[in-house]
């Protein structure tokens, strides 16, 4: 005999997971992948650090999101005119104090896997996870939030690409090997990317609502270059890698990713609004299996 959950439960249920949004989880996920993998390809591995990082990096993901759903409902910059997915706040799914709440709960979750995490790294893991904690809420939160102020895209460079991924190596080598910052500089442009596309669909609306994101301040046509140069300067940086000795003869598996990119570059430069939302996805796609055949190339 089986039991199933009351409708009302389960539309919270899915609210929730609209709310966390589940397609852009990867871009927390593939820089533990790639840190760790830079950290075997260097002889060390440690498997609980490996999946408490994990898990705090989702957490910090879905609490970033959370957020950014509470925030830009608070700042009026999700409107009715909204043209990406549903936000829940916005739309009513869930209460704002409810949102806030899950906010604090999931940030509070994070920070308790990040104690293990310091007693394994010590204090450069403590900055990494309050910092990047204190990002997640000022990216959208504050006095002078960062993505409405044009830092949006340094902001997840910086934080998904070479901390999060030079972070993972350290927790299992205990040092900041040259390899660990390399390794991160195409996982942290496709993971920009995803923002890019983000902001792109949204430049007239953020506009209207005082929202002055890279995008914003860029204009559509130079947006449109920032995010090709991002996906295309993750390619070139592989034979790069070859050449420099962080990469071995197995540096071109990523670009078998190549033909989920072409699609990617081609929807940026001929479509507008809502017909953007699909890039999200796809670019989301894209950081996570380009990833993992780039973790793929130092295992081999």
């Amino acid at each position: 005999m089986t039991t199933k959950m009351p409708p009302a439960l389960t539309s919270q249920w899915r609210a929730w997971l609209l709310a966390s949004r589940v397609p852009t989880l990867p871009a927390a996920i593939a820089p533990v992948i790639v840190g760790t993998a830079t950290a075997i390809s260097l002889g060390s591995f440690r498997l609980a650090p490996f999946l408490a990082a994990m898990f705090a990096a989702v957490l910090i993901q879905i609490g970033t999101n959370l957020a950014n759903d509470y925030f830009d409902f608070r700042k009026g910059a999700d409107t009715a005119e909204r043209l990406g997915p549903t936000r829940v706040t916005q739309s009513g799914l869930i209460s704002p104090e409810r949102v806030r709440l899950g906010m604090l709960l999931t940030f509070a979750l994070s920070a308790m896997i990040g104690v293990y995490l310091i007693f394994v790294g010590g204090w450069p893991i403590l900055v990494i996870g309050v910092c990047s904690i204190a990002a997640g809420v000022l990216y959208t939160g504050g006095p002078w939030p960062l993505g409405y102020n044009g830092l949006g895209d340094l902001f997840v460079f910086i934080f998904f690409g070479l901390v999060a991924v030079a972070g993972t190596t350290y927790l299992h080598t205990g040092n900041w090997p040259f390899a660990a910052f390399f390794n991160a500089l195409p996982v942290g442009m496709l993971i920009t990317a995803i923002l890019v596309v983000n902001n792109l669909r949204d430049i007239e609306t953020d506009r209207a609502a005082g929202k002055r994101t890279l995008a914003v301040i860029l204009g559509r046509r130079n947006t449109q270059i920032e995010f090709a140069a991002l996906v295309i300067g993750a390619y070139l940086l592989l034979p790069l890698g070859w050449l420099l000795g962080v990469l071995d003869i197995w540096f071109w598996l990523p670009a078998l990713t190549l033909t989920l990119a072409m699609p990617l570059l081609r929807l940026i430069f001929t479509q507008t609004g809502p017909a953007l939302n699909p890039g999200l996805r796809d670019t989301a796609r894209l950081n996570l299996w380009f990833s993992l055949l780039l973790s793929a190339s130092l295992l081999v």
